[in-house]
């Protein structure tokens, strides 16, 4: 490996071994921090090649925010990269999730952290404005886009399932751009269809194993669309109702202890397989939920480019990048109404706007303040 591979594979491991730690709010703040730290401050890519890779990971089940990373690496450091940069994001939130189950099992209760989350929520509202409002100068193309957008975004809000109106939307656009070209035969989209579930009928509980954990696990995360509320749903259906291995209160600790560390919410799965079966059943199930992952970017990434040559399928990325706009903007409007709930948060909110768009500090740090802050918050309310 020369000098200039082993740079850009540092530098991959040390920015996404960093989000890991810092990285707070879900997928769209992950991905918000990532065009942040990736487009504007390094400028490996621009603000297309950005919204193609985020459009590529919502056609495919799993992480959004880890298969983002995985992509950013590939095209970064190589397969070296392919690996490490995705290893890295994942792994601090592993530990960490570790280390809250042993507490969790020791002392019988999730740790409370809700005030480190009170004072972090309004910073992740303020950088997905930020990343919506330069995004959205690329994603919205014409007015097409701006409508398909703008739909979305209010069918979401309404309950409509985020993957069919991420597919209705690109398949609309498709169609609709390419309206004079009808007699041409539209390629395929056999390879990008989302995977059909199965129903999953309850059964007798069956005798806890290490195979069936894994299996599991890997069954979920080669499936699941949808994000965190979703895998709260698979998770029931599979550790809850058909194997019961979990009661719902362990369930709910699991989720919660997901979402209250920063990286990805599919590390619930190291959690549930920490309480289940030590350190080889968190490792197992984090393996299971995280391996297709690297699969599904793998066989897509090539094919990313090739989409943007095609003038149906250039319209139907199109069609899917405005659409995840739409989306993420709807998932800014329902946090905003769980975190604007008193005059301090709002201040904190406003604070952290005006941070993130007026000057160039780096989004970690704010984020680390807000933690910090938090703190403060917590210290003095005891």
């Amino acid at each position: 490996m020369n000098s200039d591979k082993r740079r850009n594979l540092k530098e991959v491991v040390l920015l996404f071994l960093k989000l890991g730690f810092t990285a707070f709010g879900g997928p769209a703040a992950h991905l918000a921090i990532m065009h942040d730290e990736v487009v504007k401050r390094r400028k490996w890519l621009d603000d297309e090649q950005f919204l193609d890779l985020v459009g590529a990971t919502n056609l495919i089940p799993g992480p959004n925010s880890t298969e983002m990373i995985i992509h950013l690496s590939f095209l970064r450091a190589g397969w070296p990269g392919f690996f490490l940069g995705g290893i890295s994001f994942v792994l601090p939130a592993v530990l960490m999730v570790m280390g809250l189950a042993w507490s969790y099992q020791k002392y019988g209760a999730a740790p409370q952290v809700s005030w480190v989350l009170y004072a972090v929520k309004p910073v992740v509202i303020a950088i997905i404005f930020k990343a919506l409002w330069f995004l959205g100068k690329q994603a919205i193309k014409n007015h097409l886009t701006g409508i398909a957008a703008v739909s979305v975004l209010i069918l979401n809000l309404l309950g409509f399932d985020s993957v069919v109106l991420l597919f209705a939307a690109g398949i609309l656009v498709m169609l609709i751009k390419n309206f004079k070209n009808f007699k041409v035969t539209p390629p395929t989209l056999k390879g990008f269809l989302p995977i059909t579930l199965s129903s999953i009928s309850s059964v007798v509980p069956q005798a806890f194993n290490l195979p069936t954990l894994f299996l599991t696990f890997l069954k979920i995360g080669s499936v699941l669309y949808g994000g965190g509320y979703v895998l709260l749903a698979f998770l029931r259906s599979d550790f809850v109702v058909r194997l019961g291995w979990l009661t719902e209160k362990q369930l709910i600790d699991a989720v919660a202890i997901g979402q209250v560390t920063p990286g990805p919410l599919f590390t619930t799965a190291t959690f549930i397989g920490f309480i289940l079966a030590g350190v080889p059943g968190a490792i197992l199930s984090t393996v299971g939920i995280f391996l297709p992952s690297f699969f599904f970017v793998a066989i897509s990434n090539p094919y990313i480019p090739k989409m943007r040559k095609s003038i149906w399928f250039s319209a139907f990325l199109n069609g899917i990048n405005a659409a995840s706009l739409g989306l993420m903007a709807a998932v800014t409007i329902q946090l905003a109404q769980a975190v604007l709930i008193d005059p301090l948060s709002i201040i904190l909110t406003i604070s952290s706007l005006a941070l993130v768009v007026f000057t160039h500090i780096n989004t970690t740090w704010i984020i680390l303040a807000a933690v910090l802050l938090g703190i403060v918050r917590f210290l003095f309310s005891v």
